[in-house]
């Protein structure tokens, strides 16, 4: 358990700009010591677009704020909050901000410490499509029709990716913490980014404690153990993504997460949570 945890805050690391009027900011990536998944919010401003490219690996667009079309090689898709478009490894997309008032605010998921981008001259033509069928090989899940499953007492959540929906590589979703939610202490066998989207959120992991909100991002390496806390009176909420293509989690006592009990001695064998 060498590697621990990083946390990016909305004044961490420096804005960069894609395209005009696109700017974005690494939330989770490898040169932040995160190992197979990279995450990030690209800000559109009006009317703002980001042209055709293709990455070799797989691609989660959530949205956060606005509305945003979403193409694959032709296929447009109007996509709303929370809303997740898999773009598969190899497909050329384009994204436009929906709006030419507002801006548009958007979650991307990786498959890749290390993404890269290749611009796609092709040609395509348009066909405007409200939901994406076996024929094409990108899938849109609507954040309305995902199943809500209660993961604890008060916390809320919903899959939006993940390999039984298409992806490959990583999966993740959206929770939803009521006053005083918790999760109960884990792990998993990858790495993990979580970002704090509505409300403030206490992240333990291996003794640690820190705060987040405002989009702040923890990175938990595999195998290190964690919670989310809501310590406030008014809801919280998270996107989530794992370096994995299916949710799963190892439950073991919260001394490991608070600190009571030495992360040493996970190597010694199961504890009851």
């Amino acid at each position: 358990m060498s590697r621990v945890e990083s946390i990016t805050r909305p004044d961490g690391p420096p804005i960069s700009l894609l395209a005009p009027g696109v700017e974005l900011r690494i939330l989770a990536t490898g040169s932040l010591g995160a190992r197979g998944v990279t995450t990030s919010l690209a800000t559109f401003h009006a009317a703002a677009e980001l042209t055709y490219h293709r990455h070799p690996f797989s691609e989660v667009i959530v949205v956060l704020e606005g509305e945003a079309f979403v193409s694959i090689e032709g296929r447009r898709y109007r996509t709303g909050p929370y809303d997740a478009m898999h773009v598969p490894a190899g497909a050329a997309h384009a994204v436009r901000n929906a709006s030419d008032g507002c801006r548009a605010v958007l979650h991307s998921s990786f498959a890749s410490e290390n993404p890269t981008r290749e611009m796609a001259t092709d040609i395509f033509h348009a066909e405007d499509r409200d939901a994406s069928d076996n024929n094409c090989p990108e899938s849109l899940l609507r954040f309305q029709a995902a199943p809500v499953y209660e993961l604890s007492p008060g916390a809320h959540f919903r899959d939006l990716f993940a390999k039984r929906f298409g992806s490959r590589g990583i999966c993740g979703g959206y929770g939803l913490f009521g006053p005083g939610a918790s999760l109960p202490c884990h792990y998993h066998e990858y790495d993990e980014s979580i970002t704090i989207i509505q409300g403030s959120a206490v992240c333990q992991v291996a003794g640690r404690e820190y705060e987040l909100a405002d989009c702040g991002t923890a990175c938990i390496p595999k195998g290190r153990p964690h919670r989310f806390l809501n310590r406030s009176h008014v809801p919280m909420a998270m996107i989530w993504v794992y370096a994995g293509n299916e949710p799963e989690r190892t439950l073991v006592h919260a001394g490991f997460c608070d600190g009571s009990q030495p992360i040493d001695a996970l190597a010694c064998g199961p504890h009851e949570p």
